[in-house]
């Protein structure tokens, strides 16, 4: 797929084996420095690294407490002790945290040197690895910090996929349906009736969805907004459930209350096909992250709320009415809706 994006425009390439074969597809004659975590199977960067004319790997702990200032020095730091110059390039391989964080210090190294995204988790192939978003948090905010910064290729490999957890796999999945819950109505049907590696197919059209939002509104000024559903209540969900909900567990619940009772009770099905577990939070605790959230107002919040299945609408809401549905999402889910 092309992401057309006039100079920032960029090649996604999507199937099997690509892993081995991307000293083929990307330019890995130069330094590379390429950024994991402790969570992804070594030999995915050791493949990686013997493809490359010199290449750093740099592990970083697995979870969001990485994508922090503190981290981001460290990629900074090893590649000025590498001698890395404006040629020379950083490969995220790993999910959304890697892709972020690395994505963010190939902006600032040197005002920019190239990145590449090999997104190793359905989270990251289906939504952050396309797009430019790059970011870290910071005291407490989630990515406040960060730049729109477009890859150079994105690999997509669904060969890596098939060593997720089944949490994380389920994990990612909300991400392709949410696309398919705004967007298109027969592949969220699909995806409520795919089986093992017959979603494969099915992701590669999420991401095309992605793919075609971001070729209109490379910033989000406008259109690109629409890929927040669920997750301004979202974000809330995941601070407040302390580490026991991962980030598309949190959108999924996240949606529930921001559509029509009958697209929540299809977001509710597909939540129990993948095993989404229900997590109970702090309201209170999940209202300040919601207020401190960069999408912010001072006094509301764009949302986004599917009224159908393949439909969308934007709608403002206050902060007592966005606390009103945080209260609802444990009866939506018991069927009290």
């Amino acid at each position: 797929m092309r992401v057309n994006l006039g100079q920032n425009s960029y090649d996604i390439l999507i199937g099997t084996g690509l892993l081995g074969k991307a000293g083929e597809i990307l330019d890995l004659n130069r330094r590379v420095l390429i950024v994991t975590d402790d969570g992804v199977p070594e030999v995915y960067a050791e493949t990686v690294a013997k493809q490359c004319a010199s290449s750093f790997i740099h592990v970083i702990r697995q979870g969001e407490e990485s994508k922090s200032l503190a981290v981001f020095e460290s990629l900074q730091k090893k590649m000025l002790e590498h001698d890395f110059h404006r040629e020379d390039c950083v490969l995220a391989l790993g999910g959304g945290v890697v892709g972020d964080l690395a994505g963010f210090a190939a902006s600032a190294y040197m005002r920019g040197i190239d990145f590449y995204n090999i997104p190793t988790t359905v989270l990251s192939q289906v939504d952050s690895s396309i797009g430019g978003k790059t970011a870290v948090n910071f005291m407490g905010v989630k990515n406040i910090l960060g730049a729109f910064y477009q890859p150079k290729k994105v690999v997509i490999d669904f060969d890596v996929l098939r060593s997720l957890p089944k949490r994380q796999f389920g994990n990612g999945i909300v991400e392709a349906f949410k696309m398919a819950a705004t967007f298109d109505e027969a592949l969220f049907q699909k995806f409520l009736a795919a089986e093992g590696e017959e979603v494969f197919p099915l992701i590669s059209s999420a991401i095309d969805i992605k793919r075609k939002v971001v070729e209109e509104d490379e910033k989000e000024a406008g259109l690109r907004k629409v890929l927040n559903f669920g997750h301004t209540l979202g974000h809330g969900i995941e601070v407040a459930s302390s580490g026991k909900l991962l980030h598309g567990e949190s959108v999924a619940l996240g949606m529930l209350p921001m559509c029509d009772p009958s697209v929540a009770a299809q977001i509710l099905a597909m939540m129990k096909k993948y095993d989404l577990p229900v997590v109970d939070f702090d309201r209170d605790l999940a209202m300040q992250a919601i207020m401190h959230d960069k999408k912010g107002k001072k006094d509301s919040v764009t949302v986004v709320y599917v009224p159908y299945l393949g439909t969308y609408e934007f709608r403002e809401l206050s902060y007592p009415e966005l606390k009103t549905l945080l209260k609802r999402i444990p009866a939506i889910v018991s069927g009290q809706y």
